[in-house]
């Protein structure tokens, strides 16, 4: 389920290649570069993005559309869940999905599990923005494998994402059967979990194999969708894996806006209209899925 990405760097751009798609970035200067013990951490200074996050020379995050995927990412499942008090992240170590989670006032303890030190430390010192919240009495920082971590915390969240990068390297088990029972059982009766599902456009394997391996787990399963410019295709998904809420039936608009959350991209409109999939990502999700309740225009 491995997805082949490519790069290049050619007369002062970034060139990523992947799935006959191909994005470029005019870069000013490299900022910092580490091989650290799980890969290599660069940061550029684009002419149009902010500052830019390769991970072995892969688009991680940029800062002027990070907003959108982490925004989707956190405040879909806990709008739905009515008191999320704890919460995990699984990768994420840039820290933009936890800027977003302690925004809610019923989260007591919001933990980032990042395999890597190093992006956490580049995301410190070079993305304060996206990496604001990582010092929030509320948050507790681990640099630790997030898989034996789940393993080790049953019964304990309320929800769950899981920030991870595509289906590469050490980041391929988080998208198996085994991982999302894991996961599964770490939650609460009622918790909820969230991944990022890639791009039906260009992956369409990667999603219908995705979903599959879900499926063998969690009984409430739906695709959301959303957009990031700087991720392949632009058009991307999310899973909502839930024991027990209905992403519509149990979202309440006005106990969400009485949070009063300062978002740039999500309200609750968007969390409705994103469960409204096109044609072309249903037909994406296994059909031997019957234990999904899919959401049809």
């Amino acid at each position: 389920m491995s997805v082949d990405i490519t790069h290049d760097f050619y007369n002062g751009w970034y060139l990523e290649r992947s799935r006959g798609w191909a994005l470029g970035l005019a870069l000013e200067n490299k900022l910092f570069e580490k091989q650290s013990a799980y890969q290599k951490i660069t940061v550029y200074q684009t002419q149009t993005f902010g500052k830019l996050l390769l991970l072995d020379d892969i688009i991680m995050v940029t800062e002027r559309d990070e907003f959108v995927y982490h925004e989707m990412m956190a405040h879909v499942p806990l709008n739905v869940h009515p008191n999320p008090e704890r919460v995990l992240v699984i990768g994420g170590g840039d820290g933009g999905t936890i800027r977003e989670i302690v925004k809610h006032p019923a989260v007591k303890e919001a933990v980032l599990v990042e395999i890597d030190i190093d992006v956490i430390n580049t995301a410190r010192d070079y993305f304060p923005s996206i990496a604001s919240e990582l010092s929030n009495p509320k948050v507790k920082v681990l640099a630790e494998d997030g898989v034996a971590y789940i393993r080790n915390n049953q019964n304990y969240f309320d929800v769950i994402m899981i920030d991870s990068s595509d289906p590469i390297g050490f980041a391929e088990g988080l998208f198996q059967a085994d991982f999302y029972q894991d996961v599964y059982n770490a939650l609460k009766p009622d918790g909820i979990m969230t991944n990022q599902t890639d791009s039906p456009l260009l992956s369409p394997m990667i999603v219908e194999k995705t979903y599959c391996e879900m499926q063998k787990v969690f009984q409430h399963l739906f695709m959301y969708q959303g957009y990031c410019l700087t991720y392949p295709g632009g058009y991307w998904t999310f899973g909502f894996a839930s024991k027990r809420y209905h992403p519509l039936n149990d979202f309440d608009p006005k106990r969400a806006q009485a949070k009063g959350l300062k978002t740039k991209h999500y309200n609750s409109h968007l969390h409705k209209g994103a469960f409204y999939l096109p044609n072309f990502a249903l037909a994406t999700l296994p059909a031997t899925c019957e234990q999904v309740h899919w959401v049809h225009g």
